[in-house]
């Protein structure tokens, strides 16, 4: 049986159970990548996304079939083209017509239960999207060739679904999960994602419970990591994102692993995405540990009866990718409850010492308070230029690093000065009561994350167990000599562990959240991210406080960190840092969405009242066009506009509630394929309602948007299971998607008129419509104003209609 290294041998006419050498089968996936992206941008729709992708997929999935004709093991291979629509969190609903390729394998004499390994090869616009998702179809296709390859036969079979259709709402592996018939049959699953381009691909979402599949990752994978607080953090939609996961689990009620390339955010979702930015270490660790996951789980009795061993969530977490240390929930909860009471007897006998101890400890933690408020507050005061540490991430490091750790230092020298002579207390003394309190806080937040049932709250207990067990052993060594050199080695031995495990916890968190913030339009974007650092600085300190009231001086200290604060609060203030650059080692581009659309609105005769037609444009960050509007003055704050309340959709195609929408003048578009929207029929129905036929015909993405008038109600609908659901409460919302040859739009809905009929009807009903690839996507005053746009920004640009009528 071939190893797990053996990942992706390229060659088709190898011997069944003949693997090449890992660099030859490399170069296999490769090809497999470059062949994917040299397509292009693949939206949903687009022929590079229905035909010229899907062919070369078919393609090498019938070579593979070939080879294993003589196995032990069968492909089977199926088109599916699931048609339906569902609901969305957030209150749109979502239909579509879209592709999956699924392919079956198992042994020859069947299986009954089905292992699911999920990527799609779709795309948002103007992308080549090669880590989203393009490189886990590679992988996936030499996973299935390495499998399909094996000289004996698997326990259980697993279906390799190829989703055409993930950037549109997760359409097709819903389309899959609820339509097609082997779903019935698949117990777990595995879903390859992105939210960045390379490194290492992490485990960071798990379930829901199923313990025995983060087991089978930690007793399989080749090159853990993975993060139970990633989980956590994701599941808390912290980080505006979805995957197929969700589908998944909600919708097929299967428990499964997400795994995603989360390095090098920036440039996700760009034309930057391109194959030669993904390290070929990062393939290899992928296909290693994703062929060595499936074999095992393919192999493993549990994949027969998950139901069996459903039970309970797992404490996990990877030791610098090292090893996993994966324990059940439960076992965690008596864990940290352990801690927790050996933290309060420790505390407890503290608290009845002969010297007003308790007095003391209210004291110190007041302080201790005190130093957290001002190193967070002091952020809020400090110049502010917006995403300046955007390409330049040190820069927030040293300047709101240097500021937090010079607030708290600062705070407690003048502590240790004002409480010293005041009581007269020895500087150990209060030394051990800072350690004291630093250990009561932490064990604080133990308890508070075991109630609430978070598995994070290992990080927590590994902060109070580490520590206390430390100082513990060098307590004899502290009470002797304080701050001497050999008792500063041992104690900061002592707390390694928990203090490095906690540096990569930030560091994925930096990782994650630096570039997410400059493609967001999160309110002060710099200071959340300075509250992260303080925060930080104020959990790495915690332990360390005691040094500054066993230190004699902290003069040059202070003098150090002031200086460096001081240094880049100026470089800052002095512009030197800018935010974007199209270095193209590391570039950092600025997203601004720009649509060539064209608005029309019909009145209850059907006749046109207005027209016009713009560049509709969206920055996607916080700075707006401060940036662009030197370089293009007409896209200036003059031409911002505001969302239109009586029109659905605000009266646009497309719009951001955050205020970043700027609308220039411009000629009307004529798409090739324009929209064509019919009411077919309007009867009252017996039970009082007025029912309303339509048919549309258009591109392969469009929304179609109802608001109601005053008095009326909408009672039923033909979309999902026929109960309207609203959006952002005020109106409702259909995003619609379709492959090629797609047959018009038909559907229907119910109103329950008003009582008295106004001047403005019953309904507005809006249908946009996006031309994100083809002919129709361009035109001359796009290219113009693309051309215009510096090169440190990646303006994503299609076109688009907005027709309303009113009825």
């Amino acid at each position: 049986m071939p190893s797990a290294r053996s990942l992706l041998h390229g060659a088709i006419g190898h011997q069944v159970g003949i693997f090449s050498d890992s660099l030859y089968a490399l170069s296999g996936t490769r090809k497999h990548l470059e062949r994917i992206t040299s397509v292009g941008p693949r939206p949903v729709g687009s022929r590079e996304n229905e035909v010229l992708t899907v062919n070369f997929l078919l393609e090498q999935i019938e070579h593979i079939k070939a080879i294993s004709a003589s196995g032990p093991n069968s492909v089977t291979v199926d088109v599916q083209r699931p048609t339906g629509s569902y609901k969305i969190p957030g209150g749109f609903t979502s239909y579509c017509k879209v592709s999956n390729i699924a392919v079956r394998l198992e042994p020859k004499a069947g299986a009954q239960h089905l292992m699911l390994a999920n990527c799609h090869f779709d795309t948002v616009a103007n992308s080549p999207g090669a880590s989203d998702d393009a490189v886990s179809c590679a992988v996936m296709l030499e996973v299935l060739r390495s499998l399909a390859s094996l000289s004996t036969p698997l326990r259980h079979g697993a279906v390799f679904l190829f989703n055409g259709a993930e950037e549109t709402s997760l359409q097709a592996s819903h389309g899959f999960i609820t339509q097609h018939p082997w779903a019935k049959q698949v117990r777990a699953f595995i879903n390859l994602e992105a939210v960045g381009v390379g490194g290492k691909e992490l485990v960071f979402q798990t379930g829901p419970e199923n313990p025995w599949l983060i087991q089978a990752y930690n007793h399989a994978a080749k090159h853990p990591f993975a993060s139970v607080v990633g989980q956590e953090i994701f599941q808390s939609r912290l980080i505006p994102s979805d995957t197929d996961f969700r589908i998944y689990r909600d919708f097929g009620n299967i428990p499964g692993i997400d795994l995603a390339f989360i390095e090098n955010g920036f440039i996700y979702h760009t034309k930057y995405d391109t194959p030669d930015r993904i390290l070929t270490d990062s393939i290899q660790r992928a296909g290693d540990n994703i062929l060595a996951v499936l074999k095992h789980l393919v192999m493993s009795k549990e994949l027969a009866d998950s139901s069996e061993y459903a039970h309970g969530n797992m404490v996990f977490f990877d030791l610098l990718g090292m090893v996993v240390v994966a324990y059940p929930d439960h076992v965690g909860t008596i864990i940290n409850y352990m801690t927790a009471i050996a933290t309060f007897l420790y505390l407890f006998k503290k608290c009845f010492h002969p010297s007003n101890m308790g007095k003391r400890y209210q004291e110190h933690i007041l302080i201790f308070i005190h130093s957290f408020v001002c190193s967070i507050l002091h952020k809020y005061c400090i110049f502010h230029c917006p995403l300046f540490r955007y390409n330049n991430f040190y820069t927030c490091m040293f300047m709101y690093g240097s500021a937090a750790t010079g607030m708290i230092v600062l705070f407690h020298t003048l502590s240790k000065n004002l409480y010293g002579v005041r009581c007269g207390v020895r500087r150990l003394e209060v030394g051990e009561l800072y350690f004291d309190v630093s250990l009561l806080l932490w064990c604080g937040a133990l308890v508070y994350f075991t109630a609430n049932g978070l598995c994070s709250a290992y990080v927590p207990m590994l902060m109070v167990a580490f520590p206390l067990a430390t100082k513990l052993l060098l307590a004899r060594e502290f009470k002797l000599r304080g701050a001497s050199v050999k008792y500063s080695v041992l104690y900061q031995l002592g707390l390694a562990l928990p203090y490095v495990h906690f540096m990569f916890l930030i560091w994925l968190v930096f990782e994650v959240f630096t570039p997410t913030l400059g493609r967001s339009n999160i309110y002060l974007p710099d200071v959340v991210l300075a509250t992260i650092v303080t925060l930080t600085i104020l959990f790495f300190s915690s332990f360390f406080l005691h040094f500054i009231y066993l230190a004699r001086s902290t003069k040059w200290l202070l003098a150090g960190l002031g200086t460096v604060f001081t240094v880049f609060l100026l470089l800052v203030s002095c512009g030197m840092f800018f935010p974007y650059t199209a270095d193209p080692s590391g570039p950092r581009p600025k997203r601004v969405f720009i649509q060539h659309t064209t608005r029309i609105f019909h009145d209850l005769d059907g006749q046109v009242e207005s027209r016009d037609s713009g560049l509709w444009i969206n920055s996607v960050d916080y700075t707006g066009m401060q940036h662009i509007t030197p370089i293009i003055p007409e896209i200036n704050d003059t031409i911002m506009t505001n969302c239109q309340e009586d029109r659905p959709f605000c009266g646009y195609p497309w719009f951001r509630s955050d205020k970043s929408n700027w609308y220039l003048p411009a000629p009307e578009v004529s798409p090739k394929s324009p929209v064509e929207f019919q009411l077919l029929s309007k009867e009252e129905t017996k039970w009082g309602t007025v029912k309303m036929t339509f048919e549309v015909k258009g591109p392969s993405h469009m929304s179609l948007y109802l608001m109601l008038h005053r008095g009326a109600s909408l009672s039923s609908w033909w979309f999902g299971d026929a109960t309207p659901q609203l959006y952002l409460a005020r109106e409702y919302s259909i995003f619609y998607t379709h492959g090629l040859d797609a047959p018009a739009w038909n559907f229907w809905f119910e109103i329950q008129p008003p009582r008295e009929e106004g001047p403005e009807g019953m309904i507005s009903v809006a249908i946009s419509s996006h031309y994100y690839f083809g002919e129709d996507q361009r035109t001359v005053q796009l290219d113009d104003m693309l051309q215009r746009f510096p090169k440190w920004a990646f303006p994503s640009s299609w076109v688009s209609t907005y027709h309303m009528y009113r009825y």
